[in-house]
């Protein structure tokens, strides 16, 4: 099981402060990797980096912004200096703002893209430079279901998350030769406090996911967890380029007969 083993690297998680993120970075932390958090408000993040600590987990925390290139080119080299080098970089900061495309205001179309896309783009280039120089290292994107799908009232976030999945395709292809692997993650449905309110026996989206899932179920959050750790390990050294899609099969299937 050494091909899973992530004694001795740095993992930063961007927005690793609850919800799927926090799931990703405990697994992570669990095979062994040293954690640095970022958000961009220090409230949240201290009180996730209070949870990891108590968790065990050897884990610090930035406060900035992702979109803010200048900032995070700074906290960067901040990271750097203090923990020696970034060996894995999961690219979860997001946002998404619902709103049919008729109504939606450019300047919140504009936010999503930028939050959602040109974020792990500068993060990217930035933990690059340094991955480069030692010819290792392991980027992993989060995408969506969205990345494939289209759906009502979020074209800012599934153009964001669509562009992503050919960010992570281009970014693979450059940077293969300096043994950097980078791939990504699409979370299907999961069980969330965000998504608590219509998780409820007899909501229409409830019942919806889950019969549209072969899983029939929602994900929990350390369903995650495995495919992080193997992206981020050795056992992925061959793996580039790559969305793989944790979502109970919704993908894979054009969902059951209404009557079955």
């Amino acid at each position: 099981m050494n091909l899973f083993n992530l004694e001795g690297k740095t993992a930063l998680i961007t927005g690793g402060i609850h919800g799927l993120g926090m799931a990703m970075a405990e697994g992570l932390a669990q095979a062994g990797a040293e954690l640095i958090i970022t958000n961009n408000t220090k409230e949240t993040l201290d009180t996730a980096i209070e949870h990891y600590r108590k968790s065990g987990f050897k884990a610090t925390g930035y406060v900035f912004d992702v979109t803010d290139e200048k900032e995070a080119a700074r906290q960067v080299a901040a990271m750097e200096i203090a923990h020696g080098k970034i060996d894995i970089l999961v690219n979860n900061a997001g946002i998404i703002i619902r709103e049919l495309a008729i109504n939606m205001q450019v300047s919140d179309f504009r936010k999503v893209i930028d939050v959602d896309l040109v974020g792990p783009f500068i993060m990217s280039q930035l933990v690059a430079k340094g991955m480069i120089e030692r010819k290792s290292g392991k980027i992993i994107n989060i995408c969506s279901m969205m990345s494939e799908l289209g759906r009502d009232n979020v074209s800012a976030y599934a153009s964001a998350k669509g562009g992503l999945k050919m960010l992570t395709k281009n970014l693979a292809t450059e940077w293969a030769k300096y043994n950097i692997q980078v791939n990504a993650i699409g979370p299907g449905y999961f069980a969330t406090s965000q998504t608590a309110p219509i998780r409820v026996n007899g909501h229409p989206f409830n019942d919806f996911i889950i019969g549209r899932t072969p899983a029939g179920r929602w994900g929990d959050p350390e369903d995650l967890a495995g495919t992080a750790v193997f992206l981020a390990s050795d056992a992925s050294k061959f793996v580039n380029g790559q969305v793989i899609y944790v979502d109970g099969g919704i993908l894979a299937t054009i969902g059951k007969p209404a009557n079955e």
